[in-house]
């Protein structure tokens, strides 16, 4: 599954992570732990295993989301879609390998009627939404590399 690039508002954000991708993927898939390092998100609660299928409830940016896990690829790509009153999103998340780390790409997609009637304002929030998103993955990885005993890999199930 894609965004939908034809969408009223798309997004994407891009950045190298000084961490490895196994420690990457463990943070970022580990859905209950975001709002223990991303400030956006204030409430989580996921109904199941991270697999297709799997929906979350969550609060982002003081709005209340509806999520539902589309794909998921161990290390690689993490796809939900979302829902929230006039909108309905698409987030896609990869990782791969990079000399100094981890390349990640996020993109974002929302289409709706509150998007088609606020297309420049939701672009804008979105295109922040994935910069503070982004920044605070890598912080956290980053910080959790720092700590972590040398020598000591990370645990790819997160």
């Amino acid at each position: 599954m894609d965004i939908n690039r034809s969408a009223p508002a798309t997004a994407s954000a891009e950045g190298v992570i000084h961490a490895p991708p196994e420690l990457v993927w463990a943070i970022q898939s580990d859905f209950e732990t975001w709002p223990a390092w991303n400030a956006a998100v204030t409430r989580m609660r996921l109904d199941g295993p991270v697999a297709p299928g799997t929906s979350f409830r969550w609060t982002a940016g003081g709005a209340p989301i509806r999520s539902t896990i589309q794909e998921v690829v161990p290390g690689r790509r993490l796809v939900w879609t979302g829902r929230m009153p006039g909108i309905r999103a698409v987030h896609v998340w990869e990782f791969e390998p990079h000399p100094e780390g981890t390349r990640v790409r996020t993109e974002e997609s929302f289409e709706g009627v509150l998007v088609r009637w606020l297309a420049g304002p939701m672009q804008r929030m979105l295109t922040a939404s994935l910069a503070q998103g982004l920044a605070a993955l890598k912080a956290e990885a980053e910080k959790a590399e720092a700590e972590r005993p040398a020598g000591r890999a990370a645990d790819p199930q997160g």
